[in-house]
């Protein structure tokens, strides 16, 4: 009799710490498999803005900028300075000289109107490889950054609202500001 009454007791006993150790093992499974899943988010902008790389990317294109901008001055003065010398003698020239001069000066405003172009192109294109270059490095550095801090994603937020909410502590902006520029100024030593 007191076989058959343990019987019940040890298949009571037996399925619970079946369900016990299921439960274990279903935790620890969760927890190993989940356990560093680290997601944080990057404002864009605010990095572009704040990058040394960009910033040493933008004097260099104002540098080229006003190089530009000095050309155009001078060539915009030296068709002002043809067309005062023609107004100022038109009287006393021929209708040769004239013509001439006419010439002179559309010459001189297809080559401005064509600078112009030109370095409204030229602008374009060097804004666009400057951008590249300075968006790649970011993108390496944040790569670089994602795996030594072990995160599994690391998204990037913008003015559009590509992310409309997130917890406290998943914007890692500044830290990845902080160590982009430390980086980016060792390697300019």
């Amino acid at each position: 009799m007191n076989k058959s009454s343990n019987q019940p007791q040890n298949k009571v006993f037996m399925w619970g710490y079946q369900i016990l150790l299921l439960t274990v093992v279903l935790f620890l499974l969760f927890n190993f498999l989940f356990r560093n899943e680290k997601i944080a988010y990057v404002d864009s902008a605010k990095i572009l803005n704040e990058y040394k790389g960009t910033l040493e990317a933008k004097k260099a294109y104002e540098v080229k900028a006003k190089v530009w901008q000095s050309n155009m001055d001078t060539l915009t003065n030296d068709v002002k300075a043809a067309i005062q010398k023609y107004e100022r003698s038109i009287a006393t020239m021929s209708k040769t000289e004239q013509d001439l001069s006419r010439q002179l000066i559309q010459s001189k405003q297809k080559q401005l109107s064509d600078y112009q172009r030109g370095i409204q192109e030229n602008a374009k294109q060097e804004d666009g490889k400057l951008t590249q270059a300075v968006v790649s490095q970011i993108n390496a550095f944040l790569t670089n950054y994602g795996k030594t801090h072990n995160y599994k994603l690391i998204l990037i937020a913008n003015q559009l609202g590509t992310i409309a909410y997130a917890r406290d502590g998943l914007d890692i902006t500044a830290k990845v500001i902080e160590e982009i520029n430390d980086e980016y100024v060792k390697g300019k030593k």
